[in-house]
C-alpha cells in the first residue's frame, strides 16, 4: 500500500473516532446481557447515556419530541417492526429501532417506494433511536429525539435474516479504498435512485453520506438536481446513509436544524472534503452529556414509568 494512502487511512480513522460515528459494520450481540442497576441514578455527575440506555421501553406519556437531534429525548416513541415486505431491522440487540411515529411510517412507505421505483430489493434498517431517545452508550452523537435513522447500503436479501445474521452480518462498503470515489464494484445505479427517492421526501431535512458518495451523486444526477441539496457529506457513512427528519408539526419543544445552503452542494463545498484539512484529526470527542446538559423535561421523561 502506498505511504500516502496509509497516511490518509490513518487520519481518517482518527477523525471517525473523534466524530463518534457509528459504523454500520460494528457487530451486535447475539446474546445481549441486561445492564446492571445503577448504584445512584440520581447522581448529578452520572452520564445521561447510562440512564437512557437502561430504559428498554418508552415512557408512558403522550408523544413528545424534546430538544435537538444531539441533545434531547422523546416520549411516546414507536417501535419499528423488525420485518416487512420491503424492510428488515438489523442489530436488534441494541434495541435502537424506536422513533417518532412519522419516522416509522416514512421508513415503511419509502422502503416500498424504493423497491417499486428504484429497483431496490428492500432496505436494511440500522440504528434509529432508543425507546426514550437520549444519548446512547456507543456510536452516535445524534439519534436522540426519534427523528434519525441509518439505512444500510446493502440490498436486503430475498429471505428472512436470522437473529444471529442481523447482529453479525457485515454491511457493504461502497467507497473505494483511497476514499476519493465510490467503489465501482459495489456501487450501482439503484443506490443513486434509492437515495434520490429518500431525498425527494418533503419531511426529510438531511441525508448524510460519505463525501465520495456525494461526489458520485453529483456526477450521476440529471438536470433536475434540487434533491442534491439535502445530501450532505459527512465523515464515515461509507456503509450506510443517515436520514434526518424535520421537526414534526406541533412539537414546539423540538429544535430544528438550520436549512442546508442553497444549491446542489457539488462545487467548492464538496471539494473541501477531499483536502488534507478535511482528514486532519480533531481534538477528540467532547465530554459525555450529563442530565443537566439536556432539556429539563428529559430528566422527568427518563424517570417516568
Amino acid at each position: 500500500m502506498k505511504p500516502r494512502l496509509i497516511l490518509i487511512l490513518l487520519l481518517l480513522s482518527a477523525v471517525l473516532a473523534s466524530a463518534n460515528v457509528a459504523l454500520a459494520q460494528d457487530k451486535g450481540s447475539v446474546d445481549p446481557k441486561a445492564l446492571p442497576p445503577l448504584a445512584n441514578p440520581n447522581d448529578p455527575k452520572l452520564e445521561a447515556k447510562q440512564l437512557f440506555a437502561r430504559k428498554v421501553l418508552p415512557a408512558a406519556m403522550p408523544t413528545r419530541v424534546v430538544g435537538f437531534y444531539s441533545k434531547g429525548c422523546i416520549a411516546g416513541a414507536q417501535q419499528m417492526p423488525i420485518n416487512g415486505d420491503t424492510w428488515q431491522v438489523m442489530r436488534l440487540s441494541r434495541n435502537r429501532n424506536w422513533g417518532y411515529p412519522d419516522l416509522v411510517a416514512l421508513l415503511k412507505r419509502l422502503s416500498a417506494k424504493a423497491h417499486k421505483d428504484a429497483g431496490w430489493p428492500g432496505i436494511l434498517i440500522g440504528d434509529m433511536g432508543q425507546p426514550r431517545g437520549g444519548p446512547a452508550l456507543s456510536g452516535h452523537a445524534s439519534h436522540q429525539i426519534g427523528l434519525d435513522a441509518d439505512i444500510w447500503l446493502t440490498p436486503m436479501p430475498q429471505r428472512r435474516l436470522s437473529l444471529a445474521e442481523r447482529d453479525e452480518m457485515r454491511a457493504t462498503n461502497v467507497v473505494a479504498a483511497d476514499g476519493d470515489d465510490i467503489d465501482e464494484g459495489t456501487w450501482t445505479p439503484q443506490h443513486r435512485r434509492m437515495l434520490e427517492a429518500f431525498a425527494r421526501e418533503p419531511g426529510v431535512a438531511r441525508i448524510f453520506v460519505n463525501p465520495a458518495i456525494k461526489r458520485a451523486l453529483c456526477r450521476e444526477a440529471g438536470p433536475d438536481r434540487d434533491w442534491l441539496t439535502k445530501i450532505r457529506p459527512w465523515w464515515g457513512h461509507n456503509y450506510h446513509f443517515h436520514i434526518r427528519l424535520s421537526c414534526p408539526y406541533g412539537q414546539a419543544e423540538c429544535r430544528s436544524q438550520a436549512l442546508p445552503p442553497p444549491g446542489d452542494g457539488c462545487g467548492k463545498e464538496l471539494a473541501w472534503w477531499f483536502t488534507p484539512e478535511a482528514h486532519r484529526p480533531s481534538g477528540g470527542p467532547g465530554k459525555p452529556l450529563l442530565m443537566t446538559d439536556l432539556p429539563a423535561a428529559c430528566a422527568r421523561l427518563a424517570a417516568a414509568p
